[in-house]
């Protein structure tokens, strides 16, 4: 199986921007052991900014675009740094993959990238996919890792994207706001109602909220990409995922 996990920045780091030391290693140890097992693993891994945030001392994440490109350039070192220590561990090889939305909607950037892509799952290599931050401003404003995931998984005709967040998956209400607010495990189509349900984006360090994941469901179902959020906080749900269980919200037309 052909596997896309995004990681969100809430999962990587504690509200200071700091790294989450002991989630981070369990993530690493749970990915190697899927790839182990035989799945091809890709990674989008957000954190970059927040990450520089945490390691330049900022009180908050920056607003302006120079202070957040350089938060960026210092935290994609620190975030490539932990992966590759970690994964070395367990005798995988990462690949770092910046890329911006011109190398998704140019076609034949998209097809080095897709090309560039599949030859290092051949080879073995975990690819680890950010965007360039660093030089790209729509894609910082948008700070749509999700929807990027979800154009990996296209690109790659992966068979399943998990996105793992801050929240358990979609609810019928705001779960932070309303105690009646319900899971919903399954959905088959995203229509005004579910369209209607999401929110905006509960964490700090990060940018991405409901929308973006229900955008990103969208470009996965189309292609026949089954797609699951999931809490990040527990990193064994890539194991329940993956058995089959009943974890978080899964959007698939079957």
């Amino acid at each position: 199986m052909r596997i896309v996990i995004k990681i969100g920045t809430s999962t990587l780091a504690h509200p200071t921007g700091h790294l989450n030391i002991r989630r981070v290693e369990e993530l690493c140890k749970i990915i190697s052991d899927i790839k182990n097992s035989g799945h091809e693993v890709i990674m989008v891994s957000s954190g970059a900014i927040g990450m520089g945030v945490g390691k330049l001392g900022l009180r908050s994440r920056p607003a302006d675009i120079p202070t957040k490109q350089a938060a960026a350039a210092v935290g994609q070192c620190e975030l490539m740094y932990t992966y590759d220590k970690l994964f070395s561990e367990y005798n995988h090889t990462v690949a770092q993959l910046l890329i911006t939305g011109d190398d998704v909607k140019n076609e034949t950037r998209h097809d080095n990238f897709s090309n560039t892509l599949n030859r290092l799952l051949e080879l073995g290599a975990l690819p680890i996919i950010n965007e360039n931050d660093t030089v790209s401003t729509d894609e910082i404003v948008i700070g749509d890792n999700d929807t990027l995931a979800a154009i990996v998984a296209e690109s790659v005709k992966a068979d399943k994207l998990v996105l793992l967040s801050d929240i358990d998956g979609l609810y019928t209400a705001d779960p932070h706001k309303d105690p009646d607010a319900r899971l919903i495990s399954r959905i088959a189509a995203i229509d005004d109602s579910i369209l209607a349900l999401a929110g905006g984006s509960n964490g700090a360090q990060g940018t991405g909220g409901m929308v973006t994941k229900l955008q990103a469901a969208k470009i996965c179902m189309a292609c026949g990409c089954e797609m699951v959020i999931a809490n990040g906080s527990d990193p064994m749900n890539l194991y329940h995922i993956l058995d089959g269980k009943a974890v978080g919200t899964t959007f698939s037309e079957n």
